[in-house]
């Protein structure tokens, strides 16, 4: 992944809302790109979830389960 492509994807993990962090947290396929540990995006994206304080009761009920 090339620098301009982890600028591209920083700058689209930090306009998701919580919700759509949650949802990706809870159903990405394995392998998705924001959470390869050798990539930066990983960080990126959890220091993000983590500032709306990760997956809440309320977040994890709204999502659901499927």
């Amino acid at each position: 992944m090339s620098k301009e492509d982890i600028e591209i994807e920083t700058l689209k993990i930090n306009s998701m809302s919580h919700i759509e962090m949650a949802r990706l947290y809870r159903f990405a396929k394995s392998g998705h790109t924001y959470f390869d540990s050798t990539l930066p995006l990983n960080e990126i994206f959890m220091k993000r979830f983590r500032e709306f304080s990760g997956m809440t009761t309320e977040i994890s009920k709204t999502i659901g389960w499927d």
